[in-house]
This record gives C-alpha cells, structure tokens and sequence, in this order.
C-alpha cells in the first residue's frame, strides 16, 4: 500500500511513520528539508518540495503518482520570521496538494486540521465534530484551520469518489518534540534545568484548561483512518482535562495567578522586541479553544488513546528540561538569532472572519486540470 505524507518529518509525522513500519507499507515523504536516513526515516522515499512553492504542483503530482492514499500533515505551525509566510505554506500548499491529488486519482486522503477550527465554546462544554467551525478570532493558526477545513468541504464536494478524512486533535506533543515546542514557545534565555523544579514559578490565568494527546496515539488514529479507509473528521484528545494547578506543577513548582489581559500584555511586548517567540494570539487560542469529545473515533475506528494527557506533560517536561531532540530538521532547530526590536517568530494576529460562504468562495476554486 503506498502512502505519501507530507509533513513526514514533523512531530506527527514522525510517529506516523514509526506506526507505518513494516512490509506491507510504501512510504513517501514529502518534506522541504529532507531528514538523515537513519530510525524512522530510514525506509522511507523522500522527496523534496515546499508544497507553497510556485511548480510544487508538479512535484506532488509526480510523488502521488499510483498513491493509495495522501496524508497532508505539512502545516506551518510557529514559523520563524524569514521562513516561507504562513499563509503561503498552509493555504497555497493545501490547495496545491488537493490540485495534485485530484490530478492523480487518489483515492483516500487524511489531512490534519486541529481543534483550534472550532469556534469558541462555553468554557467548559464538549464540543463534537458538528460544532461550527469558523476558528478564534485573533490567532492565525486557528482560522487558518478554519480556511483549511473550507477547502476539504469544497474538495470532496468537487470529487465525491475520493474519501476524505481530517482529524482534529487537541495539543499533540512527544519527548521527540521538545526542541521545536521550546522553539515556538520559550525564551532562549530561560535555563531549561529549572523546568519541572518545585520551586519554579509558572504564571498562569485562572481559567486555563489544556487538553493534550500524544503523538503515538494521533499516529495509531491515522493508522485506522487508513486501514478502515475511513472518512469525516475525527476529534482526537486524551483524559483527562488539564487544569492551571495540574499545569503549574508539571512545568514548574506552583502557580503564580496571573490576570490574562497582563500576561497578553508582557508576550506583547517581549515578542515585539525578540525576547521570547510566543506570539499573544496563542493566549487567545489557548484561552478559548474548545474542549472536545473523542466519541466518534472510539466508536467508528476503534480508538483509545495509550497514554494520559498528565503523562504527556509530563514527558515533554522531562524533554523540555533535559534539552530532548529529534532527528529531523523541524524536531531539531537551530538557536535563532536575536536583533533587538525585531521578533523571533512571525505574528500570529489574523483579521476579523468574514461569512464562512465568503471564506469558501474566496478559497475552493477548482481542484481538478
């Protein structure tokens, strides 16, 4: 069976590929920085293209060429300021691997989108996949989720023969993932030692609520996508619901309350002058994302998830504090390079949302030559 995934060497990837081990899989990856051959990425096809790339159509056309299935995880989560723009890779890049997908018959695809596409819901309700899905205002990420979900909606209406699948996890992480977690999220200056130390301080808002999932288990879920040819959106978390007290304890000692609006301010204000590369539209989205019910992919693909969401805290606290790498380029990044009065990472602010039939208009063209 072959499968080419873009985005192989990224965070989910990387366990999808650990999960697509053994004979009867044909693994193409599709990347722009292409890894070393060696664990996972050992016996896999690499190719390399930035699917946003102007001709990345014809790269992925000759890749998806006899594919039995496309899994799109390639997505600019935090890019640094000088990498391709985000909308560049994660807008023109899915229009493009859609094009070349219908192009090349392929008959099943499985693409990543993301709780974050949720609209906001009551703080503590679960939502499930048919709540609207028109993202967080204020955060690039999420309404670029949103958008993403538009062209999968317009895609499969377009080309009923193709099965089409997304899921929508929750904050996905793994020890392999640490380095490029501490890249989006944490200041360069802060010792990576006292992370987990009891005595650290963690501030905090006293709403936070944080559901994670492990990257093994968003793998294994893609894995029954595939296996079961299934199709629909698939929300993705484990138990349980992570609280600031949790939270507080898992990454540092105790909890300094903090009001949101003063925290927003400082990110504000240290992510314009390069200190620390979390943009504030992350607060926002961390704030307001929706809780999710994982009902669905229980019951349709026979999911459960192996490892707690407090497990996966705190395997990335460990990884975070002892400086844990992967061994691809996005699980491996450089230290940036800091200039005063200029960010490290591109913003994350994103306009007011138009009507959802002006975004799908504006972005489903025609995904067939």
């Amino acid at each position: 069976m072959k499968i080419v995934v873009t985005g192989a060497s990224g965070n989910v990837g990387t366990a999808l590929l650990r999960t697509l081990r053994g004979d009867e899989w044909e693994v193409v990856g599709v990347v722009r920085r292409p890894p070393m051959q060696r664990g996972p990425y050992a016996r896999v096809r690499w190719v390399r293209c930035d699917v946003g790339a102007p001709g990345a159509v014809t790269v992925l056309r000759e890749a998806f060429a006899g594919a039995d299935a496309v899994v799109h995880l390639a997505w600019a989560i935090h890019p640094r300021d000088g990498e391709p723009l985000m909308e560049r890779t994660n807008l023109a890049g899915s229009a493009n691997v859609l094009r070349a997908a219908a192009d090349c018959g392929v008959p099943h695809l499985t693409c990543a989108s993301s709780v974050a596409a949720y609209a906001p819901a009551p703080r503590w309700r679960r939502v499930a996949e048919d709540w609207p899905v028109s993202g967080v205002p204020g955060s690039a990420y999420s309404r670029g989720k949103a958008v993403l979900e538009a062209l999968l909606d317009g895609f499969a209406a377009e080309h009923p023969g193709v099965r089409v699948a997304w899921i929508r996890p929750c904050g996905v992480t793994q020890a392999d993932a640490a380095a490029e977690l501490a890249d989006w999220a944490l200041s360069p200056w802060l010792p990576r030692t006292l992370i987990g130390r009891r005595w650290l301080p963690v501030p905090l808002w006293r709403d936070l609520r944080l559901q994670l999932v492990h990257s093994e288990d968003v793998a294994a879920a893609i894995r029954l996508i595939l296996t079961r040819r299934a199709s629909g959106p698939f929300d993705l978390a484990a138990e349980p619901v992570l609280t600031t007290t949790e939270l507080a304890a898992t990454f540092g000692g105790f909890r300094v309350p903090l009001p949101l609006r003063a925290l927003t301010a400082a990110a504000w204000a240290s992510w314009r002058l390069g200190m620390q590369p979390l943009h504030p539209g992350w607060l926002e989205l961390a704030d307001r994302a929706c809780l999710i019910d994982t009902g669905r992919a229980r019951r349709e693909l026979g999911w459960s998830p192996r490892h707690p969401a407090d497990a996966v805290a705190a395997e990335l606290a460990t990884g975070l504090r002892t400086r844990r790498t992967g061994d691809s380029p996005p699980l491996a990044p450089a230290r940036p390079r800091f200039r005063l009065g200029q960010p490290t990472h591109q913003t994350q602010a994103f306009p007011s949302p138009g009507p959802a039939h002006e975004r799908k208009t504006a972005r489903t063209e025609s995904f067939s030559s």
